[in-house]
Formats: C-alpha cells, structure tokens, sequence
C-alpha cells in the first residue's frame, strides 16, 4: 500500500482529527461500537472503540485484507487513553526469511509467550493517555532471530481511545516531533515587545507660560509644566491552551 512512497521521519496511519480516519481501516463491531468523541482530558475529537469482548470489536488495516501497508519503518507509536478495562492490539510484520510474524499485546496478559508465529506479551498503561513505543526491528530479532522488513497489518482491539497512530524511522525526543506528532501541542511562543517609553514634554514657551498661569490663577506667577503620567517599558502576553 505504501512500499513505493518515501518514508522518512514520521509517517501516519490513522489520525482521529483527520476528515477521514478510518480511510485505510475497516471495522468490526459487535456488541460494542467504534465512534469519535470528544476526550476531556486533550480537548480534542479522538477515536474510542468500546465492546464487552476485546475480540469481537476492533478496526484493522489496511482495509483490504488482501494487501499490506508495506511501511519499512521499524517504530510504532500509538497514542491511546487508558480506559481501566481490557485492550489489545496486534501487529503483523514480514521478516527477512519470509515469514509473517504476528505480535499481540495486551494489558491482560500476564507473561510473554513466544510461539513460531505469534508473540504474546504484557504491557503496563498509566493513567489517562499514553505514548505507546514499539520496537519492531528488535522485538522481530529477540523473538524470532530474524530482521524485520516491514509491517504488514494492524488490528486495534477495544476498549481504548485513540489519537494517533504512526511510524518513526528512529525514536524521536519530545522536542523533536512535529507539533501535530505529539499528545499534547506545543504552546505558542510568548510574544514579545519592544520597550517603548513616553518622551517628555517640551517646556512650554515664556510667554504661552504665563498665559497658561494666568488661566490657571497659580500663585507665584512661575510658569507650570506637566509631568508624564508613569507608564509601563514593558508588556508581556501570555497565551494558555
């Protein structure tokens, strides 16, 4: 599906702000449901897929069974909530002898189980949302002893709230990711301005002077001068999200 497209940096397989989301995925629903809402927590529309069984309600890509996403990349994030209840997802991979491997991971599941085709392992979630990393190249080498060539499919299982989900040719700092990349976007950058003072005003002339006191009945007769209100050099704005 993307063997041919250049792939570098990061690259998006679903993302839950897109027009469509679900474009290269297919959905299976039963007793459950797979719908966009809004997360409180992000302030933004996301994926959730709920279901009273993780195994009969799920979204898979590419949305032909038939063909692989064909992504070279060896990183999987996925950025998920945590729902306090059971979830899973798998990965099918093509290894360097051919063979297609599947990884299944799950917050149920108590110890790793390798088998010829299928590895089943553990995985611990925080609270509210996480950034999940998976190292494909070298789960694929540990597992199997094989390379890893390419990912194949992903099956994203209930129950589970979902923002983005792509692959990184290299694992990326925080700060390095594209705004768009990360859990929570980077505040916009205080502006700042330029000191700027009042200038004093000119002393008036003799004569407009004591017209001036005239008006103003003063006393002495000396001529008065206004003094600038004080003003602050500085102002700082500061924009929250």
């Amino acid at each position: 599906m993307f063997r041919s497209r250049h792939q570098k940096g990061c690259f998006s397989v679903f993302y839950s702000l897109g027009s469509s989301p679900l474009q290269f995925w297919s959905t299976h629903i039963q007793n459950g449901y797979v719908k966009r809402v809004v997360d409180e927590d992000v302030k933004s529309i996301v994926m959730e897929i709920m279901g009273s069984n993780v195994s009969t309600t799920y979204i898979t890509g590419p949305r032909d069974p038939k063909m692989s996403f064909g992504i070279k990349l060896p990183f999987l994030v996925l950025l998920i909530k945590n729902l306090h209840k059971y979830f899973t997802f798998e990965v099918k991979i093509l290894d360097d002898q051919r063979f297609m491997r599947r990884f299944r991971v799950s917050n149920f599941q108590s110890k790793t189980s390798v088998k010829p085709f299928c590895t089943a392992m553990p995985m611990g979630m925080s609270p509210g949302w996480n950034q999940i990393h998976f190292n494909l190249a070298d789960f694929t080498r540990r597992a199997y002893g094989t390379n890893y060539m390419e990912t194949v499919r992903l099956q994203i299982h209930a129950n589970v709230r979902i923002r983005r989900i792509y692959f990184t040719d290299r694992l990326y700092s925080e700060e390095d990711l594209p705004n768009e990349f990360r859990l929570v976007s980077k505040p916009a950058e205080k502006k700042k301005h330029r000191d700027y003072t009042i200038p004093a005003a000119r002393p008036p002339s003799p004569a407009k002077s004591a017209a001036t006191t005239e008006r103003l009945g003063s006393p002495t007769g000396e001529p008065s001068v206004a003094e600038p209100s004080e003003v602050p050099t500085e102002m700082d704005i500061e924009k929250y999200y």
